[in-house]
């Protein structure tokens, strides 16, 4: 008896992981299906690189006045957080429906909802039974378990790309480049006190040392501080404010702020 299956490959995760693996797959000739839980696009297009990238392009406006300062441009810009925001959403927004559109076109059917798997190569979604000749997980990843009192408080990266208003004191948990990137911006839109605390001996440790210490040394200028030897121990609620305590090589610290940020890396999801 020939076995029958609905698809040669279903495809969950809807981000870049996946998408192109469904395109390439269709372009073969192989019947293929897309499947998520979350609007098509993923972190890169959603919550992650293209958002933060119009944040950035925005809040660079405010370093280059800066730079131009007394060589001809006298202007003092200042950044409307809610307006930048909907900067955003005009990208975000219209992603989702944008891709699903591409992928009717390709000839992936696409799919929402959680998979299960029954089987090797068979799966239920929204209660129904689907078969496939093979299967591609591309189902991204989530922010680490860092095991410390106080953890549920932290907004993650996710969260903070869709702040209605920007707080005035931000702690970062963690040096990798989302924290870094994300000071940057809270910095040049006008927060009071940016914070950076890396258990480590320097942020971003996989990168150049060199490269590392020049912009330790442009984010300590332009007034983000950056602290190294900083395990987070934990992170209490004190009515508005959050209390963030860490261990340094001189002590027990505490810094009080009115936002926590997860940003000590991702790791990977595994639901299905």
């Amino acid at each position: 008896m020939t076995d029958t299956y609905d698809y040669d490959l279903i495809v969950i995760g809807a981000g870049t992981g996946g998408n192109g693996v469904a395109r390439m797959t269709a372009a073969a000739g192989w019947k293929v299906a897309s499947i998520d839980s979350l609007p098509y696009g993923g972190t890169c297009a959603l919550r992650g690189c293209d958002p933060k990238k119009m944040l950035i392009a925005v809040t660079e406006g405010v370093d280059w006045a800066h730079t131009m300062a007394g060589k001809g441009l006298e202007a003092r810009p200042s950044v409307n957080w809610p307006e930048m925001m909907a900067f955003k959403r005009t990208f975000t927004d219209a992603m989702p429906s944008r891709i699903e559109a591409g992928f009717r076109k390709a000839g992936i059917t696409p799919l929402h909802g959680e998979a299960r798997f029954i089987g090797r190569d068979t799966i239920t979604l929204n209660g129904e039974t689907l078969r496939a000749k093979h299967f591609h997980i591309a189902t991204g990843a989530r922010p680490m378990t860092l095991n410390i009192p106080g953890e549920d408080l932290l907004t993650t990266s996710t969260e903070f790309l869709e702040l209605s208003e920007r707080p005035d004191r931000i702690v970062f948990v963690g040096g990798g480049f989302i924290a870094m990137e994300f000071a940057h911006i809270a910095q040049r839109a006008g927060a009071s006190a940016v914070t950076v605390l890396e258990m480590a001996g320097r942020p971003l440790g996989p990168f150049d040392a060199d490269l590392v210490a020049m912009l330790v040394e442009a984010s300590t200028e332009l007034g983000i501080d950056v602290q190294t030897e900083a395990k987070v121990l934990k992170v209490e609620k004190q009515g508005d404010e959050f209390a963030v305590s860490y261990e340094t090589p001189s002590g027990i610290q505490v810094l009080t702020c009115d936002l926590v940020v997860h940003a000590t890396g991702p790791c990977p999801i595994s639901t299905i």
